[in-house]
């Protein structure tokens, strides 16, 4: 279910929260050849897909930043692996039409005085319609989902996730 098409539609989460939130997975490896391999194998022989990977890199370690299509058999994927992963919340914004749609997205962030921490795309389509996305960690989530989705763009849940 998006949020932001309908007027004073009603939302919430499996969370508890009431406003849109796609969980992102940080994964925590050693520095090293095959890590990432060894993380996007495991998710290889089941029917959950990478929707979206951002890889943050330094000497030591990395932190693999992932969004997948059925979180909570994820969840079980990692423990299962012994993996160190922590949650955060997105939001995932769908690109607005127009020649500068990433211009349109942080302008409308602006407004309310929002920072984002960091976006990357998503890499297959969201939503019925197949839209491209965005995701955002921003530093106050609530009014950030207000705010964009005052402004008519449209958010994504997890629910969008699946296809």
């Amino acid at each position: 279910m998006s949020f932001g098409e309908g007027v004073g539609m009603d939302f919430d989460t499996a969370h508890g929260r009431d406003w849109p939130s796609v969980r992102q997975f940080n994964v925590f490896l050693a520095n090293r050849i095959g890590a990432l391999m060894d993380v996007v194998r495991r998710f290889e022989t089941t029917d959950i897909k990478i929707v979206s990977l951002m890889v943050v890199d330094s000497a030591d370690c990395a932190i693999i930043r992932m969004v997948l299509s059925d979180p909570e058999r994820a969840k079980e994927i990692f423990a299962q692996a012994k993996m160190m992963v922590t949650e955060s919340d997105l939001l995932v914004v769908k690109l607005p039409g127009g020649s500068q749609p990433l211009a349109t997205i942080c302008r409308a962030l602006l407004t309310a005085e929002l920072s984002i921490h960091y976006a990357y795309p998503l890499l297959i389509g969201v939503g019925p319609e197949g839209s491209t996305a965005l995701a955002l960690h921003v530093d106050d989530h609530e009014t950030a989902a207000a705010t964009l989705n005052d402004k008519g763009f449209t958010l994504y849940t997890e629910n969008d996730l699946t296809w």
